[in-house]
This record gives structure tokens, sequence and C-alpha cells, in this order.
């Protein structure tokens, strides 16, 4: 006789069907391996009879009704749901006194139905349904393998504890949460009903009354042969797996009297016929069908395109961080500027944003505000001027850069401005800042104890003005001191007809966006004047600040 393999492999299996789990039939097949069948002998009724009756060793019926051989082995096909009484059901429901609940009256009826039409088929093998008022201890255990030396790590004994929650939302009275978006100290209470999702399970238990002849219906002598749960998702967990081409899965009992069975299942589902394969793909198709449709009907059926000559400008942002700054809970305020000439944005359209208000964390020398905030515009570039000197203009990022203290005293940290790149792609940009300053202790004093400073009326003076007409913008008088910077992400898009059409169109974008990059030189020109202007302007101070006795009347230095 060969020797039997056996199946070691008691873990779960998780499966998904689109079919209804109604269709889902199983077939176990349970068979003890060691018999415990007594030979019953009966004493010789002469004296000095040596020989054994062979009637002695004929099988006696059990108290259930049944003989010895036929307790050794067993089979039943099993339903979803499908309830098999066992044992010890059928002699509690018997007794009317034990009923309880609708549902043990229930039990009782079907019982005496079975009585009455000869009984049960199963003598072993029952179930328990999703109904009934059984818990598997087993599953509450801490243990994570197989091995019986198993020392419960810190996680598992946490997440014992913790009490599963149902996956449902909220109500919400008008614009006011029933309870509170963030815990700031949550209790461990509150961590053992809040912490662990529990998606809706309807579970059923095959099991197997294994006691000896004549004892069932006794709790302490139940198996769990196979755990099935199923979820609204269609997603079927079976524990342990199907056997399939592995070997049997076997169970040995305790007690004086050890006896070792082997049980084995499958699936046993009734597969589809073609005609109805075929009616289900056809209404899956259907079904496909007119999502599609309901998702074209959101989307529109045309693909958005400008009008013609016109260029639009999508840009996705983000503030990354602000680092460099005196004070701490930092915040800022930007806005994106549109030339007045050909430019233009929707009605809808916001063209600037206030972030969080942010702590600095310290990064090397510096202390740096990390701030993740994203935003979003849009803007529709008409070019209309086809005259050589014609330079379009883009548009302009602004940002104000402010603290907040404890007492809600604000103070203004810097300003900057930055043209948003011309070409599409990503692009990180770095605004340094400035503010404006008084000479003077009292001032700074005043700054640190009152709080607030001088600030600009117009933020668009960072740069010129789009609404400067003249010929010279002077700053002269204003005394400002570096800052810090800020770290702009841009994410930059361009649409245009231009860019798939080959027609006269074409040459007259590609001739705007030559200029444009002639725009973004002489932009870079530009900023190197603007650094020129403030190291001359600095070092003007100093010499304002030396005494006059070291300056010659020409401004150089005495030797």
């Amino acid at each position: 006789m060969a020797e039997t393999v056996w199946s070691t492999d008691t873990g779960e299996a998780v499966y998904r069907s689109r079919d209804p789990v109604r269709n889902l039939r199983l077939r176990v097949h349970l068979q003890r391996i060691t018999s415990s069948n007594f030979l019953h002998y009966q004493p010789a009724a002469q004296l000095g009879k040596d020989l054994i009756d062979l009637a002695t060793f004929r099988s006696h019926p059990t108290a259930s009704g049944h003989r010895p051989d036929e307790d050794e082995e067993e089979e039943a096909v099993i339903g979803w749901q499908e309830k098999l009484f066992s044992q010890f059901e059928v002699d509690l429901y018997q007794n009317e006194v034990a009923c309880q609940s609708p549902l043990d009256y229930q039990y009782r009826q079907e019982i005496l139905k079975l009585e009455n039409s000869g009984g049960r088929k199963n003598r072993r093998i029952f179930t328990y349904t999703d109904s009934d008022r059984y818990t598997n201890l087993e599953e509450h255990c801490q243990k994570m393998t197989t091995v019986a030396s198993e020392v419960p790590s810190f996680l598992v004994e946490r997440m014992a504890n913790v009490r599963r929650r149902r996956q449902d939302r909220r109500g919400v009275e008008g614009s006011i949460l029933k309870s509170r978006i963030i815990t700031w100290e949550p209790s461990e209470e509150f961590v053992r009903n809040n912490h662990v999702l529990n998606t809706p399970l309807q579970t059923m238990y095959i099991m197997a009354d294994l006691g000896p002849y004549g004892k069932l219906g006794y709790k302490m002598y139940e198996h769990v042969l196979c755990t099935l749960k199923v979820d609204s998702n269609g997603v079927i967990t079976v524990k342990p797996d199907f056997t399939g081409l592995k070997g049997p899965y076997r169970i040995e009992t305790e007690g004086e009297k050890q006896e070792l069975w082997k049980y084995t299942i499958d699936n046993v589902s009734s597969l589809a016929q073609p005609e109805e394969e075929e009616r289900e793909q056809r209404v899956f198709k259907d079904l496909y069908g007119r999502h599609k449709e309901y998702l074209s009907s959101l989307v529109g059926t045309d693909f958005e395109m400008t009008v013609p000559g016109a260029l639009r400008l999508f840009v996705n942002g983000e503030v990354v961080s602000a680092q460099g700054y005196e004070y701490d809970n930092l915040y800022v305020h930007f806005f994106v500027e549109l030339p007045t000439a050909n430019w233009s944005s929707p009605a809808f359209q916001q063209l600037s944003g206030i972030t969080q208000t942010c702590a600095t964390k310290s990064l090397g020398m510096d202390k740096v505000a990390y701030f993740s905030y994203p935003f979003t515009f849009e803007a529709f570039f008409l070019h209309e001027d086809e005259s050589a000197d014609a330079l379009p203009e883009w548009p302009v990022l602004y940002c104000e850069v402010l603290s907040l203290d404890f007492w809600q005293r604000y103070r203004v940290e810097g300003y900057g401005a930055a043209v948003l790149p011309a070409t599409p792609g990503l692009h990180t940009l770095m605004v340094s800042t400035w503010r404006p300053m008084e000479l003077g202790t009292v001032a700074e004093l005043r700054r640190f104890f009152i709080g607030g400073s001088l600030e600009l009326e117009d933020l668009s003076y960072v740069r010129i003005p789009g609404t400067f007409k003249g010929e010279r913008l002077s700053r002269f008088g204003l005394r400002t001191e570096t800052t810090g910077s800020v770290t702009f992400r841009l994410h930059c898009l361009q649409q245009s007809r231009a860019f798939m059409e080959s027609s006269s169109l074409r040459k007259r974008m590609q001739s705007v966006l030559d200029r444009l990059e002639g725009f973004s030189q002489q932009s870079s020109v530009h900023n190197v004047l603007e650094a020129f202007r403030r190291a001359r302007r600095r070092m003007q101070e100093a010499r304002e600040s030396l005494p006059q006795d070291l300056v010659s009347p020409s401004g150089a230095l005495v030797s």
C-alpha cells in the first residue's frame, strides 16, 4: 500500500468570481484512517469450550442507529449557506423549551420534518451558517504561523486588541461634520475602535463530529474542516484551499483514544452551459457599452481645441518650500499677472492663492518650511500684431512671504517675482526675495515686539508693473534687504492648432515662439542687469556707512 502524502498547507486561498455565490458547491469527503472497532467478546456458554464464536466479531449498532463500518467514511455535497444539522442540534431543538429565537423555531420545524421523512442523511459532517451563533476561537488566536513554539510579536499582540469597525460613511449636517476630522491625542480606546476597517463578510463553517461511537453530539468533538468567507465584491476566501491535485488534509483527535482522520475538499460547482455563457457575455457587453456611453457623455465627443491663432497655456504648479527667512511659521501669498495685451483667462479662473501656515525645520544652516501646496491655472494668448517689432509679453508669477507668530502678528518676510517658463515641460524655479527696510534699531525693535513692517501697496512693484506707461520707473530712496527664497515646481502645457497644422498658421505661431525665446533671453539679461544694480546699490550704502575721513572726494577708499 502506497504511503499517504498529506497536505500540510492549511492557509487560506482567495478567489474572485463574478458569478453569484449561490452557485458554489463543495464536496467534502471524510474518512477514518485508524480504526477503533472493538471486538465485543461474548463468554462461552459451557466451561472448557476454548473456541470463540464467530458471531462475537459481528459489528453492533451504535447509539445513533448506524453500524460502525458506516461511520468509517462519509461524503457530502454542500451548497453556499446550506444548513446541515449536527447530532447536538438535533437533540437540542427537539426540545421546544430550548428554542428562544425565531431561527431556533425554524430549525425545530426543519428537524421535525427530517425525522418524519426518515432522518437526516449526514452523520458526522454538518455546517454552521452565517446566521448561527458560532465563533471559531482559533481565528482570534495570536499565532501567525503553524509553528507550535511561536512567540507572538509586539505587532500581533497589539492588533489582537484592536476592534474592527465597519466601512461606513458618517453623515454630514450642513457643512459641519459630526466628529472631528483630526484627533491630535487619540486614546487607546479610540485606537481600538477606529484602527482597522472591516468589510462586511458572510461566513460559513463546514464542521465534522469526530466523536467515538455512541458519543456523537458532544461539543468537544467538533472540528472545523473548512471556513468560507464571501464579501460584497465577489471575493471568496477558502481556508484551507481546495484539495485539487494535493494530498488530503489530516486531523488527529486528542484524548485517551487518538484517532487519525483524513478529508478532502473539492469544488464541484456546475459549469455554465454554452447558452448561459453566451447570454452572460451579451449582458456584460451591453453593460460595458452603456457605461462607456455614460463616460463619453461626461467627457464629450469632441476634443476641446483652441481657436485658430491662439495659444493655450495650462500650468499645474506647486509651492514646494521657502528657506532662509528670519522668523518661523511662514505662509506664501502668490498670484499670476497676465499682460493686458493679447492675454486672457476664463471667468471662473482663480489666478491667486495662499498657502497654509508651515513651521520650519533646520536643514543645514537654513530653516526650511515645506508647503507642498498645489495650484493650477490656465490662460490664452491671441497674437494679433504681426509686425516685426511686436514682442509678446509672458505672464509673471508674484509671491509674498509672511510670518505669523503666537499673538497672530504677521510680518512681511520678502517679495519676489519670476517670469513663467516659455517652454512646456517640468520647471523648478527658485525665486529670490527681498523686503523693504528702515534704517535704525527702532524699526527692528518695532518689527520684533509689535509686528508689522514696511509693505508694498502694489505687489507688481517688485518688477515693472503692467500698468506702468512711463519711460522710466524710479526706485530712488527705496532701501531693501535680501531675505530668503521660495521654490516653485511648475508643469507647463501648451496647446495650439499651429502645433498640428502645416499651414501659414504654423509659420505664424513659429514666429511667435521664436520671439518668446528671444523674450526669455531678454528676461535673463534683465535679471543680470538687476543683479548688477543691486550690487552697486549695496556698495553705495557701504560707502555711506564709513567715516568720511576714509573716503576720498572721488568715492574711493583712502589707504
